[in-house]
């Protein structure tokens, strides 16, 4: 059964042009064409992942990834016109999971979604991580403490597994990267930072405690027990 993608963007041209080419890569495409209509149709059409634009009128794409974040983690791929990387990093610190700057290679989009489907499935024939008291079930792509679940976005999943499969070990945030993407873009090293922020405060939350991933200055991240 094909994994369904929802599109919220207001230009109808780049509506057109992500479903064509999703739509050709074998995907089920929906779309909204602003931020409530697209709010209303995750939760009805229940998407595998979502492309969605930063600026919309009403209702803005960052108001629409906060909803969706306070209501479960399917997978956010944000499109941004604007290029201040703040803009970005406030994308991704509310749980996207990635973000395209417009104009964009809708080939490229077509990579990015599997990529991320790809994280979103996790791996069924790898074992659990344990490292002191937090426990990674890739089969059922969750993070837990005694009695708590740890609730992440497929990418936050994926940077704990690279952190916790070594423990000790210095990451760099283009080693970080390449784990999550499968190749590291230099650009997008920043936004590792967003990802890291958004790791601990879940962590914290779940135990109590300020600890587990430690940042080695000028050089990059690790996690301790």
């Amino acid at each position: 059964m094909p994994k369904k993608i929802l599109v919220i963007d207001d230009e109808p041209k780049i509506v057109e042009i992500c479903q064509d080419y999703l739509r050709a890569a074998g995907f089920e495409v929906v779309s909204a064409s602003d931020g409530l209509k697209g709010l209303a149709a995750a939760r009805y059409e229940k998407p595998d992942l979502i492309v969605l634009d930063l600026m919309m009128p009403g209702m803005d794409g960052l108001d629409v990834c906060r909803s969706l974040r306070r209501e479960g983690n399917t997978p956010i791929i944000m499109l941004t016109a604007r290029v201040e990387e703040s803009d970005k990093l406030v994308g991704l610190e509310l749980g996207a999971d990635d973000y395209i700057t417009k104009p964009f290679s809708p080939r490229e989009l077509v990579a990015r979604v599997r990529v991320v489907l790809r994280r979103a499935s996790g791996d069924p024939t790898s074992e659990i991580i344990r490292v002191g008291e937090v426990n990674l079930d890739r089969a059922r792509y969750e993070a837990t403490l005694p009695e708590k679940t740890i609730t992440l976005t497929p990418t936050e999943f994926e940077i704990l597994a690279a952190l916790m499969s070594q423990p000790g070990r210095i990451f760099s945030r283009a080693q970080l990267l390449t784990a999550v993407h499968g190749i590291a873009f230099e650009s997008y090293e920043r936004a590792i930072d967003s990802h890291i922020r958004n790791l601990r405060r879940k962590l914290e939350t779940a135990s109590g405690e300020a600890r587990y991933i430690v940042t080695v200055h000028g050089v990059g991240y690790k996690f301790e027990s």
